[in-house]
């Protein structure tokens, strides 16, 4: 029996409780079960109970098996000095405090329904891929869409973590911690690391200097990258590389270790040199971005607003010196997309955060009509019947694969209590 059935057992009370008694056969009465707040310490505080005819206040901690005090050293912790009762499935050891009193102990299984036990048995048993995969589509609708909200902003809060770091490493720079970030998603799953430590090595008080200058801008991005670094023949080339270490020297930018961008395995629009001009581009275009970033609310705002492409040399090349035919290198509306998803609500969320205003209703619309991604988890989730129609349900999926069923999270997820009642 796992731990965290046990405690989603009492948690909830999903046991007889009518005539609970403790192993030295002492009626129990629980007043208050506790608060369940997973750190560390007892797994329960601030419970009331009535053992004998004593009534007591103080923390519940919960085993599998009640060695298990031991076997985690809770003997020489004082934080379990004021548990009050020891809830275990199983009984094999006699357990006593620091000052070696008998600490009380309820054996739960003996007051739990077969029903109960045999629908958690069932949950976990081995899928081809999740717990529930042949049950999920059964879950009710209000119940499901109210755990997507909750799972799609647990997601944004996370992604949100990241740009208060960010934030504070930047001096509470907004627009200097934008472009971080659309510099990481610019260089997506394989460069966005690269990209981040390019753009943190260029400080962007230079960014906002050069700004007039889409040259002097692909030069400090590619220069950084090392992309500049071999002996090319073509004039563009040998003109941006002129140019970067003139920047380098005239704002003395000190030499910073930044990752090997990645060419293998990329379809050539996601090349980094091509990514990288678009960036550059982007910030010719725009000098004051995060003012226009920040009020945007639609998926439609977003392609007017960030329609940029690469620079003239790149619409016939992918990489230095090797001519291809032309083509207009946009940001496609499938990677704004991901722009939108990665870097904009994120951003607006935290900011919206830090000065105090609640702006989730306007995320959820406003994800409603982006594009839902397409993934393997997403094709998975589809083939058991929940589609994705928009990136509000398909990050709110994500969340649920990534930080639940890969974590056998069943027990702390609506879809799994759902079930577990039968």
């Amino acid at each position: 029996m796992r731990e965290d059935f046990i405690h989603y057992l009492w948690r909830f009370k999903k046991f007889d409780t009518t005539n609970l008694r403790t192993t030295q056969n002492e009626p129990i009465t629980i007043i208050r079960s506790g608060d369940y707040l997973e750190l560390s310490g007892p797994d329960f505080f601030n419970a009331q109970l009535i053992i004998g005819n004593q009534k007591w206040a103080g923390n519940v901690e919960i085993h599998t098996k009640a060695s298990d005090w031991y076997n985690h050293f809770h003997e020489k912790d004082k934080a379990y000095e004021n548990v009050i009762l020891h809830v275990v499935w199983e009984n094999d050891s006699t357990i006593f405090r620091r000052n070696n009193t008998e600490i009380p102990v309820l054996v739960l299984k003996n007051y739990v329904s077969k029903d109960i036990i045999s629908s958690y048995n069932s949950l976990l048993v081995a899928k081809t891929w999740i717990f529930c995969e042949k049950e999920l589509s059964q879950i009710d609708n209000f119940t499901f869409k109210n755990w997507q909200e909750r799972l799609f902003f647990e997601r944004l809060e996370r992604k949100s973590q990241f740009v208060k770091e960010l934030l504070l490493e930047l001096e509470n720079d907004w627009e200097a911690v934008l472009f971080c970030l659309l510099a990481k998603n610019f260089g997506l799953n394989t460069n966005g690391n690269s990209f981040l430590q390019i753009a943190k090595a260029i400080p962007f008080s230079i960014i906002r200097k050069e700004s007039f200058e889409l040259g002097n801008l692909e030069a400090l991005l590619l220069g950084t990258a090392g992309l500049l670094e071999k002996d090319y023949q073509d004039v563009y080339c040998i003109d941006l590389k002129i140019r970067y270490f003139y920047l380098v020297d005239k704002y003395k930018i000190s030499k910073a270790y930044v990752d090997n961008v990645e060419f293998f395995k990329h379809r050539p629009d996601n090349f980094p040199t091509i990514r990288l001009s678009q960036l550059a581009n982007l910030y010719h275009t725009e000098q004051h971005l995060f003012s226009k970033i920040i009020h945007l609310n639609s998926a439609q705002k977003v392609y007017e607003t960030i329609k940029v492409s690469a620079g003239l040399y790149w619409q016939t090349h992918y990489q230095f010196d090797k001519e291809s035919s032309f083509k207009s290198k946009f940001l496609s509306k499938s990677f704004l997309d991901l722009i939108i998803i990665n870097t904009i609500i994120p951003i607006q969320f935290t900011y919206a955060n830090t000065i105090g205003e609640s702006i989730s209703e306007n995320l959820i619309s406003f994800m409603m009509g982006v594009t839902s991604e397409k993934n393997a988890i997403l094709d998975k989730f589809e083939s058991f019947g929940i589609s994705s129609e928009n990136a509000f349900e398909s990050q709110s999926l994500l969340e649920l694969k990534n930080e639940y069923c890969n974590k056998k999270g069943c027990l702390k997820c609506a879809v799994g209590m759902n079930l577990l009642k039968g």
